[in-house]
């Protein structure tokens, strides 16, 4: 288990989504991305909440952010090196960002995410 602290993990997250494809960044679409500083729920690292794209009609209006949450305890629990964090950080991310996309864990798996 390492620690990082809260600015430095809130850094890690936001370049790994700066990472992403620009393509991806530009249809991503009312999704807030958020650090929680607590474990959170038993064995998840993060958490998609909301409507993905691919179910979103044209009935899809006046609703809040779709919301996708790290977790930086859970992500600092299962990894040794600073290095370990930076790779759990962007899987994750990623992860979450398929999530929004309307992947299912099933295929994030086989994908190697």
């Amino acid at each position: 288990m390492i620690d990082v602290g809260d600015e430095r993990f809130e850094d890690m997250v936001v370049r790994a989504l700066d990472s992403l494809p620009p393509e991806l960044g530009r249809v991503m679409a009312n999704v807030a991305v958020t650090v929680r500083h607590d474990a959170g729920p038993p064995g998840l690292l993060g958490l998609y909440q909301g409507v993905p794209l691919t179910n979103r009609t044209t009935q899809y209006a006046g609703v809040l952010p779709d919301r996708i949450t790290i977790y930086r305890k859970a992500i600092c629990a299962i990894c040794r090196s600073d290095a370990e964090v930076v790779d759990q950080v962007r899987r994750t991310v990623i992860h979450e960002v398929g999530h929004h996309f309307g992947i299912s864990d099933a295929r994030l798996h086989e994908l190697g995410w």
